[in-house]
Order: C-alpha cells, then structure tokens, then sequence
C-alpha cells in the first residue's frame, strides 16, 4: 500500500481529500496523524510555488533519520502532497488570492472574513462580483522528482453566507449555474466541481501513471 502524506493540519481539508482519492490501494495522512507540528512559511509568489514549498519541505523533513515513526511505512517511501488554495475576486485585484488563509490574519474567523469581503463589494452588480476558487496540488515522490497540477472554478461572491457545508469562504462563493454557494452543496456535489476536487483527481491519474 502507497502511503500519501497530506501536508495539513486541516480536517475540513483532510476530509475532502480523503473523500476524493478514494483508493484501498493508497493510505491518505494528514500531517495530524503523523504527528509532525512543522509549519511552512508560504513565500512564493503563486499557488503552484507555494504548494510545491510546502511540499518539498515536508518531504526533506520525513526522510531525516527518526524524523517520522509511522509503524509499516518507511519515510523514505512516502509521497508528500501539498496543496495552496485560495479566492480571487476580480473587483478586488485578485484579493485575497494567495494570501486568502492570512487574509485579515489566522485568527481571524472566516465569518469575519466572508462579512468583510461581503461588505468591501457592497452596491457591485452581479456581473462585476466574478471571483473564482484556485487550488495548485504539488506531489515530491521518493526519488525527488515532483509534479503539480491545477484546478479552478469560476463563480461570484453573494451578498450573505449561505449554506452549512463546506468550510472557509465556501458561504459566500456562488455558482452561476444554480445561484446556490459551494457551502450549499452536498459533499459529492462538491467535490465533483471544486478547485480542489479538479486538482486532485489530474494528481490522482499522475499516480496511477506512476504506478503503472
């Protein structure tokens, strides 16, 4: 069995993940359950640059000798994911884009941020509120070659959260096609059109490349 280390702390993230790459071949840990409390610095200036930060970093610190005890799985056969998400708006010059988890800082709830975001596009029409969900996924393998892939879904910002789903900025990021928020859909609906689902799933066919 291909042992997938998730580099997050997240469990609404962790959740869509593990829902996504469905696989008995594969065991999908987040950096939770491995027990690893590092904390990457973001510093690059795009989200594939960012994920492939996070990890390359995470994948250098399993391979040091005792850095990882996971009974069965030898760190040095571990392939390490990393992914940077985010929410461009286009009224707001692509905010809060890259910086979307710091975005008014970490402790910061994200009901405070969705009502600020809310608050900063108020008397902006429809068709000017075009915002979209971006997530970069980036793959370090055993042998030190990586790849990164891509997903986005277009849509616009509500005029109030809707919806007990999702997590994030999912209550106010609606879809053109049902008018409903990604926090209004059920967890299969969700993934099936999702920034991150979409980024998943092209990795998840690089792996079974890879594994013939």
């Amino acid at each position: 069995m291909k042992t997938i280390l998730f580099a997050t702390h997240n469990d609404g993230k962790m959740k869509e993940v593990r829902e996504i790459l469905q696989d008995p071949a594969l065991s999908v840990l987040s950096l939770k359950d491995a027990k690893i409390a590092l904390e990457v610095e973001e510093t690059g200036s795009s989200f594939e640059e960012n994920a492939l930060q996070k990890a390359t970093q995470i994948a250098d610190w399993c391979q040091k000798s005792g850095a990882l005890d996971l009974p069965g799985c030898e760190p040095s056969e571990i392939i390490v994911l990393a992914d940077d998400s985010g929410l461009e708006i286009d009224r707001l010059g692509g905010e809060p884009g890259i910086y979307s988890a710091r975005y008014m800082g970490r402790d910061t709830s994200y009901r405070e941020k969705n009502a600020n975001l809310i608050a900063r596009l108020e008397g902006v029409p429809k068709e000017e509120r075009t915002a979209r969900f971006v997530c970069a996924i980036a793959a370090v393998f055993p042998d030190k070659t990586h790849a990164v892939t891509r997903g986005v879904v277009e849509g616009y910002i509500g005029w109030e959260e809707s919806g007990e789903n999702g997590f994030g900025y999912d209550p106010i990021f609606y879809l053109y096609e049902n008018d409903r928020s990604t926090a209004s859909l059920l967890p299969e609906e969700k993934n099936g059109i999702s920034h991150r689902g979409r980024a998943l799933r092209r990795m998840k066919e690089i792996l079974d490349e890879r594994n013939g």
